[in-house]
């Protein structure tokens, strides 16, 4: 899996406050767009939350489930939207400084999008995936989760 990183001008455990609530999840995760639910033992490793990826009207109800889960260093989660398939996403967490650098990592694991070449689908990760740490910035800085 590519990865990206970005400094945050927050300690980790502020990125992970984030992480934690689940119902923050369309707020920085680049495509989705609702949450319908978050299991009680969110992020507790196998819960889900249940979003929706897309445009109204073509909305894709689908969900994410923690597969790993060490705060605040180390989250991997699964995240599905079908038909167009199922990816891991790895974020790491690293103090620098007063801030942290969190890096993450995604690849299309099952569908469609894995059998995209691997230089085509990760060009198109690494675009979605370098707003995805904007946002996420902007809501662990600003206090958020």
């Amino acid at each position: 899996m590519d990865a990206i990183s970005r400094l945050m001008a927050c300690p980790p455990e502020a990125v992970f406050r984030v992480l934690e609530d689940g119902w923050l999840y369309p707020t920085w995760v680049v495509g989705a767009s609702r949450m319908r639910d978050v299991d009680d033992d969110w992020p507790a490793v196998g819960a889900r939350i249940h979003h929706s990826v897309g445009v109204w009207p073509a909305l894709i109800d689908d969900t994410t489930s923690v597969t790993e889960w060490d705060a605040p260093r180390h989250a991997r989660f699964r995240a599905r939207g079908w038909p167009m398939g199922e990816a891991f996403v790895q974020l790491d967490v690293k103090p620098r400084g007063a801030g942290c650098v969190v890096r993450i990592a995604e690849d299309a694991v099952r569908g469609p999008g894995a059998i995209v070449p691997k230089f085509l689908r990760q060009a198109g990760i690494r675009f979605r995936n370098r707003e995805t740490l904007a946002r996420l910035a902007y809501l662990a800085e600003g206090g958020a989760g």
